[in-house]
């Protein structure tokens, strides 16, 4: 595993805590979205987004072990850039799609 005594190893444990966080948090939001609604969005399907951050999850996950794995391994980097593009660009999609996004006249001007 790692020493904790360094403070190499403390950062790099606590990247790749963050890093398995957004993961996780992209794969529980893709998992909870309607199917249709990644076509109406434009994106790719449920399905692909699914495998996709499953594999980023997983990545994350056996990341822990040791240093050929760390955070800042190749794998680990395009795993967390999976997770964040879903996050930046398909998950603010599927919410106007579905109608949870911001804007429109939910603000405190609105309709009334």
């Amino acid at each position: 595993m790692f020493a904790l005594g360094s403070a190499q190893a403390l950062v790099f444990f606590a990247l790749g805590v963050l890093a398995f966080i957004v993961q996780l948090v992209a794969l529980v939001d893709g998992a909870r979205r309607r199917t249709d609604a990644y076509v109406a969005a434009g994106k790719m399907t449920k399905q692909r987004w699914m495998i996709i951050l499953g594999v980023a999850v997983a990545i994350g996950f056996i990341s822990f072990n040791g240093a050929f794995l760390s955070p800042l391994n190749f794998l680990n980097l395009a795993a967390f850039v999976a997770a964040a593009v879903y996050l930046v660009d398909v998950r603010p999609a599927l919410n106007q799609v579905q109608g949870g996004g911001r804007g429109g006249s939910a603000g405190p001007y609105g309709p009334w």
